[in-house]
């Protein structure tokens, strides 16, 4: 399909710079290809009215790390440029991949010292040297410090690494480090959040036990490329960035006998979809799994694991809105992001939920 299919407008005032407090009073857009009226406005401290006792939902309990880190090139003997790094995959103890900017300033060789400046060296910098270069600006990273010691580095020089709508517009401040982090935040290694978990909170997590939905755990850490842009006009060219994940023998029993009992199974979020389809085979059953996945959902795609689907909303030609056309249709999808719009809802990782059933198999 042409990734211009994927265009809507989206005026610069809908796009939220902050969440909404307490978490569970963002609102909530209900899409059912049943219901009359096919789209509801609710809030999302409602999400366990349009659940069925013997449903299950799964979270990505993945946690963000303050990826994003601020320096100055070294060893070159000139005026030094200030370089960005945001960390998105880490190679081993001591070696990430991140995008530079600006990227062309580096080259193999060029040191990097995080937390100083061109003059002046501050307590606590962090240095490290370009090992390799690649497109688009990623750049390979071997610090002189490794395993938990080079954690503890970057979390005490890192910024969350805001999206890139968010952060043209203000930067990373230390509210971020609690507002950036879902309540199921376990496991370290995402640089970016996965964002239909940030809209719960332990009232509504009691009122869905209530209820007798149960609640599952996933990891995917979610890496950078999440806010790249489409580059490809077509769909069929483009490459999704691989990001590592793992659905544990427990859960993927327990989403099997949910479904075998008539239940269905519900993503938080498309990180947590993306990761149970990749789990399934074409029996539709949810498999124990670990490694990376580049899977990559446009309209056609014939869904295995996830009867229902609760997400934020999504950036016009990007991947995330293809995914959501192809869980719900894509006139369906434009139709509701339009009355969002209309209706004046927030959008994005700060924004407002939709919560998505498919059309009838």
């Amino acid at each position: 399909m042409h990734v211009s299919e994927f265009d809507f407008d989206l005026p610069e005032e809908r796009i939220a710079l902050r969440p909404v407090e307490p978490r569970d009073a963002a609102k909530l857009l209900v899409v059912q290809p049943e219901g009359d009226p096919e789209f509801q406005d609710k809030a999302v401290r409602d999400l366990a009215d349009f659940l069925r006792p013997g449903d299950a939902l799964v979270v990505n309990d993945t946690r963000v790390i303050p990826a994003q880190l601020f320096g100055v090139r070294t060893g070159r003997g000139e005026a030094e440029p200030k370089i960005e790094a945001t960390l998105h995959k880490r190679i081993d103890s001591q070696t990430w991949l991140a995008f530079a900017k600006p990227g062309k300033k580096l080259d193999v060789g060029d040191g990097i010292r995080f937390g100083g400046t061109g003059e002046t060296c501050l307590l606590g910098e962090l240095n490290a040297r370009v090992l390799e270069k690649h497109e688009g600006g990623e750049i390979a990273l071997g610090f002189e410090l490794s395993g938990a010691s080079l954690d503890e580095a970057i979390a005490a020089q890192g910024a969350m690494p805001l999206p890139p709508y968010i952060a043209g517009r203000r930067p990373a401040d230390d509210k971020d480090r609690s507002d950036y982090q879902t309540l199921f935040a376990r496991r370290e290694g995402a640089v970016a959040a996965p964002t239909a978990g940030l809209h719960f909170t332990d009232t509504l997590t009691a009122k869905l036990a209530a209820r007798g939905v149960t609640l599952h755990r996933l990891t995917l850490h979610v890496g950078a490329g999440t806010f790249l842009p489409m580059k490809a006009e077509d769909t069929r060219d483009h490459k999704m960035h691989a990001e590592w994940g793992e659905v544990s023998k427990e859960t993927a029993d327990a989403l099997n006998r949910t479904r075998a009992a008539g239940g269905r199974i519900v993503a938080v979020g498309t990180t947590a979809l993306r990761l149970l389809e990749t789990a399934a085979g074409d029996d539709r059953v949810i498999r124990p799994w670990v490694g990376e996945t580049d899977i990559f959902i446009t309209p056609g795609y014939r869904f295995k694991a996830v009867d229902a689907l609760m997400t934020n909303f999504h950036l016009p030609k990007s991947t995330l809105f293809m995914l959501v056309c192809a869980f719900c249709g894509l006139d369906r999808m434009k139709r509701a992001y339009a009355h969002a719009i209309a209706s004046r809802y927030r959008f994005y990782s700060y924004g407002d939920a939709s919560l998505l059933f498919p059309e009838p198999k």
